[in-house]
Protein backbone atom coordinates (compact mmCIF):
# COMPACT_ATOMS: atom_id res chain seq x y z
CA UNK A 1 0.00 0.00 0.00
CA UNK A 2 1.18 3.30 -1.29
CA UNK A 3 1.19 6.38 1.30
CA UNK A 4 1.51 10.58 0.53
CA UNK A 5 5.66 11.62 1.65
CA UNK A 6 6.17 13.63 4.16
CA UNK A 7 8.31 16.85 3.95
CA UNK A 8 10.28 17.12 7.05
CA UNK A 9 9.56 17.83 10.54
CA UNK A 10 7.57 21.46 11.00
CA UNK A 11 7.83 21.74 14.59
CA UNK A 12 8.63 20.33 18.05
CA UNK A 13 6.31 20.99 21.28
CA UNK A 14 7.27 20.61 24.28
CA UNK A 15 5.44 21.02 27.45
CA UNK A 16 6.45 23.61 30.14
CA UNK A 17 5.17 24.47 34.13
CA UNK A 18 6.50 27.73 32.88
CA UNK A 19 7.03 29.51 29.96
CA UNK A 20 9.29 32.31 31.31
CA UNK A 21 11.89 29.89 32.77
CA UNK A 22 11.88 27.49 29.48
CA UNK A 23 12.30 30.43 27.03
CA UNK A 24 15.42 31.53 29.05
CA UNK A 25 16.70 28.06 29.37
CA UNK A 26 16.73 27.01 25.65
CA UNK A 27 17.94 30.29 25.13
CA UNK A 28 21.38 30.37 27.58
CA UNK A 29 21.59 26.58 26.60
CA UNK A 30 20.59 26.73 22.48
CA UNK A 31 20.47 29.86 21.18
CA UNK A 32 16.60 29.82 21.21
CA UNK A 33 14.74 32.90 19.76
CA UNK A 34 11.24 33.51 20.16
CA UNK A 35 9.45 34.85 16.52
CA UNK A 36 5.68 33.80 17.31
CA UNK A 37 3.40 33.91 20.70
CA UNK A 38 0.33 32.40 21.01
CA UNK A 39 -2.29 34.56 23.22
CA UNK A 40 -5.89 32.83 24.81
CA UNK A 41 -9.07 34.28 25.08
CA UNK A 42 -8.03 36.04 27.92
CA UNK A 43 -4.37 37.77 26.46
CA UNK A 44 -2.17 35.70 28.55
CA UNK A 45 0.60 34.42 26.14
CA UNK A 46 0.89 30.42 27.16
CA UNK A 47 2.80 29.35 24.15
CA UNK A 48 5.36 30.43 21.75
CA UNK A 49 7.44 29.12 18.45
CA UNK A 50 10.98 30.07 18.02
CA UNK A 51 13.94 29.28 15.85
CA UNK A 52 17.58 27.64 17.36
CA UNK A 53 20.26 27.69 15.09
CA UNK A 54 20.91 24.37 13.03
CA UNK A 55 17.82 22.99 14.24
CA UNK A 56 15.51 23.23 10.83
CA UNK A 57 12.68 23.51 12.23
CA UNK A 58 10.48 25.38 14.36
CA UNK A 59 10.83 24.93 18.64
CA UNK A 60 7.48 25.75 20.01
CA UNK A 61 6.28 25.56 23.73
CA UNK A 62 2.80 25.24 25.55
CA UNK A 63 1.92 25.21 29.37
CA UNK A 64 0.63 22.49 29.89
CA UNK A 65 1.90 21.13 33.93
CA UNK A 66 0.19 17.81 33.36
CA UNK A 67 1.83 17.05 30.39
CA UNK A 68 5.24 18.57 31.47
CA UNK A 69 5.12 16.26 34.73
CA UNK A 70 4.22 13.55 32.15
CA UNK A 71 7.02 14.19 29.99
CA UNK A 72 9.65 14.44 33.19
CA UNK A 73 12.33 11.71 32.58
CA UNK A 74 11.39 11.37 28.97
CA UNK A 75 12.97 11.70 26.09
CA UNK A 76 11.08 11.98 23.05
CA UNK A 77 13.56 13.92 21.14
CA UNK A 78 17.58 13.61 20.43
CA UNK A 79 18.84 16.68 19.03
CA UNK A 80 21.48 16.09 16.24
CA UNK A 81 25.06 16.99 16.31
CA UNK A 82 28.14 16.00 13.76
CA UNK A 83 30.24 13.96 15.75
CA UNK A 84 32.11 12.90 19.02
CA UNK A 85 33.97 16.46 18.89
CA UNK A 86 30.43 18.56 18.65
CA UNK A 87 29.31 15.79 21.81
CA UNK A 88 32.38 17.39 23.42
CA UNK A 89 31.85 20.40 23.05
CA UNK A 90 28.23 20.75 23.95
CA UNK A 91 29.28 19.13 27.06
CA UNK A 92 32.24 21.67 27.79
CA UNK A 93 29.39 24.61 26.80
CA UNK A 94 26.83 23.00 29.51
CA UNK A 95 29.55 22.56 32.15
CA UNK A 96 30.18 26.75 31.42
CA UNK A 97 26.05 27.38 31.99
CA UNK A 98 26.30 24.60 35.06
CA UNK A 99 24.13 22.34 33.05
CA UNK A 100 24.37 19.19 34.98
CA UNK A 101 24.66 16.55 32.09
CA UNK A 102 25.88 12.87 31.32
CA UNK A 103 29.28 11.64 30.39
CA UNK A 104 29.63 11.61 26.73
CA UNK A 105 28.03 7.77 26.43
CA UNK A 106 28.55 5.26 23.05
CA UNK A 107 24.98 5.00 22.24
CA UNK A 108 24.03 2.67 20.01
CA UNK A 109 25.28 4.33 16.81
CA UNK A 110 26.53 7.24 17.89
CA UNK A 111 28.06 9.58 20.69
CA UNK A 112 24.97 10.69 23.36
CA UNK A 113 25.06 13.51 25.42
CA UNK A 114 21.93 13.08 27.94
CA UNK A 115 20.83 16.10 30.32
CA UNK A 116 17.40 17.70 31.73
CA UNK A 117 15.66 20.78 30.97
CA UNK A 118 13.95 22.81 33.73
CA UNK A 119 11.30 20.30 34.08
CA UNK A 120 13.22 17.57 34.30
CA UNK A 121 12.28 16.40 30.26
CA UNK A 122 15.42 14.41 29.36
CA UNK A 123 17.25 16.05 26.19
CA UNK A 124 19.43 14.08 23.78
CA UNK A 125 22.07 15.23 21.85
CA UNK A 126 22.90 12.53 19.49
CA UNK A 127 25.97 12.25 17.17
CA UNK A 128 25.30 12.19 13.20
CA UNK A 129 28.36 9.90 13.22
CA UNK A 130 28.91 6.40 13.90
CA UNK A 131 31.58 4.97 16.11
CA UNK A 132 30.94 1.55 14.70
CA UNK A 133 30.63 -0.45 18.17
CA UNK A 134 28.15 -3.40 18.25
CA UNK A 135 25.89 -2.69 20.83
CA UNK A 136 23.39 -4.75 20.41
CA UNK A 137 24.17 -7.08 22.95
CA UNK A 138 23.37 -4.28 25.93
CA UNK A 139 20.20 -4.22 27.40
CA UNK A 140 18.27 -1.34 26.01
CA UNK A 141 20.67 -0.50 23.47
CA UNK A 142 19.45 -0.68 19.89
CA UNK A 143 20.05 -3.46 17.32
CA UNK A 144 19.05 -3.40 13.56
CA UNK A 145 16.22 -4.98 11.85
CA UNK A 146 16.49 -7.53 8.66
CA UNK A 147 12.95 -5.18 7.24
CA UNK A 148 11.30 -2.48 8.75
CA UNK A 149 8.84 -3.21 10.99
CA UNK A 150 9.74 -6.86 11.36
CA UNK A 151 12.16 -7.58 14.59
CA UNK A 152 15.23 -9.48 14.24
CA UNK A 153 15.30 -12.35 16.30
Amino acid sequence: MSHPELAGIHHVKIPVTDLARSVDWYGKVFGYRTTWEFPEADGVVRGVGGEVPGLGCTLAFRVNPKAAEGCRDFDPVSFGVRDREHVEEWAAHLDGLGVPHSPVIEASLGWLLVFDDPDGLQLHLYSWAEHGIDQSHRPGYGRRVATAGTPQS
